[in-house]
């Protein structure tokens, strides 16, 4: 037992158990073989290729709520599922005001029809959105491979003269 001198000095005598590192250890595990499997932020930002900050990025904007165990951030099979569709939403370019609207509308006992539809109809705008961006890059590919042709000509054209003339 230890005493909390801090507790002591504001006049309240504590005590705590000190818990060895085993301990610690075996209590941590009771959790995850209870049923669920719970991953520490280290190791869901390696599955998911993703930054520590950026995890707790989108804790703090409401679209992972991780299980805490002290400090320790505890993510659950949903927060898994939930940041598969954050990180495929980013992907194809929705924002994430976009997607936490999307999975907020999730019901697990519901038909969630409601949040079908919104995301088809977000998805039919991306969609449009993205064929535009398309054909714009298309033209300047296309515009820039036209230039480089003219400046390769320009520059055969140059180089030519100068060969005879050495000869």
């Amino acid at each position: 037992m230890v005493r909390d001198r801090d507790a002591t000095r504001r006049g309240k005598p504590v005590t705590m158990k000190l818990i060895s590192a085993g301990e610690t250890a075996a209590n941590t595990n009771m959790s995850v073989e209870a049923g669920e499997d719970l991953v520490r932020i280290g190791e869901m930002a390696k599955k998911y290729g993703v930054t520590l900050r950026t995890l707790r990025f989108y804790e703090d904007k409401g679209l992972l709520n991780p299980q805490r165990d002290g400090s320790t951030r505890l993510y659950t099979r949903r927060d898994k599922a939930r940041l598969k569709l954050i990180l495929l939403g980013r992907k194809v370019g929705f924002s994430l005001r976009d997607v936490k609207q999307m999975m907020d509308l999730y019901d697990p006992t519901g038909s969630n029809t409601k949040q079908l539809k919104l995301a088809l109809d977000k998805s039919e705008k991306q969609l449009a959105r993205l064929q535009k961006q398309r054909a714009l890059i298309d033209d300047a590919i296309n515009e820039l491979s036209g230039s480089m042709s003219a400046v390769r000509q320009m520059l055969s054209e140059r180089s030519a003269p100068q060969a005879s003339a050495a000869n």
